[in-house]
């Protein structure tokens, strides 16, 4: 029992003293990016948008917003906070008349959280009203913003997106399709763009398809959502992913397909499968579900431990955990407790009280834990205090030992395409060995998924193929994209040049 005491104690004094990979307020986890859904010429088309958003939401909870058009005019709902916070009434909803609708929920990873940056965002052209919602990160967009504000555009938000409704209104060719070709031609980076016109919906994927864009129908009606959980939500068939590089355009017509931009190899956000995606989603071909499992049985492979129980980091680790138990023939038990009714943790004025702060999140479950070797499995380790926390966790719990498995490589480069990894100096794994990590959490053991084992987990047989087949820059540093905008390995500024909204 000293033992577990003393290691508990360990634990605690690296909360104490260890705060500069953790600053007071911030989560320790991979903040999800954006989720954008679009649906064309449908009855019901504003209550199936919100439906699609709930599906989504996981993909952001600090905003949401839906924009409608009637016919003759664009009306726009835009709020702070999650779907079921404002979509729920019918007075919301049926202020958003007309037979097309787009919708978007946001996690902030360029710009403030203010209303003016919760999209779609809107403007009046000289084509008409057009109406756009983005998820990704344009790496580009501080270069761009300070021309087209040095050439007079009054800019409204702090948002990358609207350097998008800039470059379409300066463009001069005739045809709105054209407008947009020439506008995303000068951007890099990442992005699936749901976009809205008088007579189109508009569907758009960068040239890597980097961020995820599916096509559905329901009934007559097409869809444009992240995820095909969006498309289950409404009951809506599957029908294809838009391609890297893609625009389509969807109208009284049918169905018009552009690809202005070259050929390119696609190049998908592995972290789509890691942690993103809902479960039950349908990426790129592959069920998330079954993907997160395999890279659980890799990491039993790779890094087998004797144990008495598998327990899952919840809610991202339960399939690779399960993976894992069933690779290893170790039971599989719900050793930690999640509460699904709190939001992001407050930023607590003490010490003690932050250390409690876990809790509110996560509680172990004693009767599977207590006098047991436990393997504890979750998909990354961003700033590590999270896991330091819950290895704590479990031997106050009574775990005799806690070998803690992370279901990808260690996070050692921050991300620019739209996930919100801090900066590298604040990864615990960038710059420190697997022994260096594990002492700071405090496990008895330590191990992450090898980047050959996400490959092999997703049906490779090695990463070292002709191409790279996904974007795993967090992992390896290898970006696809320029990234024009960048300093050394961080973004100083993003878009934030409201200075009134951050005093």
């Amino acid at each position: 029992m000293s033992d577990l005491f003393d290691k508990s104690r360990t634990i605690e004094q690296n909360l104490v003293t260890r705060t500069d990979l953790h600053e007071i307020g911030d989560e320790d986890t991979l903040h999800e990016e954006c989720g954008v859904f679009g649906i064309f010429d449908h009855d019901d088309a504003a209550a199936f948008t919100t439906l699609g958003l709930h599906a989504l939401q996981h993909r952001g909870q600090e905003a949401a917003g839906i924009i409608s058009f009637d016919g003759k005019r664009f009306i726009s709902e835009r709020h702070l906070g999650k779907v079921g916070d404002h979509f729920t009434s019918t007075k919301i909803i049926d202020k958003l008349v007309g037979r097309t609708a787009i919708g978007h929920v946001r996690y902030s990873t360029t710009g403030d959280t203010i209303l003016q940056n919760t999209q779609p965002l809107y403007a009046d052209l000289a084509t008409g009203g057009f109406a756009i919602c983005h998820n990704g990160n344009l790496t580009n967009a501080i270069t761009l913003r300070e021309e087209l504000i040095k050439d007079g555009a009054i800019c409204q938000t702090t948002s990358d997106t609207e350097v998008v409704l800039h470059l379409v209104a300066r463009s001069r060719k005739r045809l709105f399709v054209d407008r947009l070709i020439e506008a995303l031609g000068q951007i890099e980076g990442a992005y699936a763009f749901v976009g809205l016109t008088n007579k189109k919906l508009i569907g758009a994927r960068d040239p890597y398809g980097i961020r995820p864009l599916v096509l559905g129908k329901q009934g007559n009606s097409y869809v444009l959502a992240s995820e095909t959980c969006a498309l289950k939500m409404i009951d809506a068939e599957f029908v294809r992913e838009i391609e890297n590089g893609e625009i389509v355009v969807i109208d009284k017509a049918g169905i018009s397909s552009y690809k202005p931009f070259g050929k390119c190899v696609a190049r998908p956000c592995i972290f789509e499968y890691i942690y993103f995606a809902r479960p039950d989603s349908i990426v790129g071909g592959h069920c998330v579900y079954d993907v997160r499992k395999k890279m659980g049985y890799e990491l039993a492979k790779e890094a087998g431990v004797e144990a008495d129980v598998v327990i899952a980091v919840p809610d991202s680790g339960v399939p690779a955990a399960i993976g894992f138990a069933q690779e290893s023939n170790i039971p599989f038990e719900l050793g930690i407790i999640r509460n699904h009714y709190v939001g992001r943790t407050f930023i607590e004025p003490a010490q003690k009280i932050r250390e409690l702060g876990v809790r509110l999140k996560h509680s172990a479950n004693c009767h599977a834990i207590a006098g047991k070797r436990i393997v504890l499995v979750d998909d990354s380790i961003v700033r590590g205090t999270t896991s330091m926390k819950i290895v704590k966790m479990m031997y106050e719990a009574g775990a005799k030992e806690v070998h803690m498995r992370i279901s990808s490589p260690p996070i050692t480069y921050p991300d620019f395409y739209g996930i919100d990894t801090p900066k590298k100096e604040s990864l615990i794994a960038a710059g420190r060995t697997v022994e260096e990590v594990n002492e700071f959490i405090g496990a008895d053991s330590l191990a992450f998924l090898s980047i050959e084992g996400i490959y092999k987990a997703m049906g490779h047989t090695s990463r070292n193929d002709d191409v790279p087949q996904y974007t795993d820059h967090c992992f390896t540093g290898e970006y696809p994209t320029r990234l024009l905008d960048r300093s050394g390995q961080d973004i100083d500024k993003q878009l934030s040049l409201l200075v009134e909204e951050s005093a």
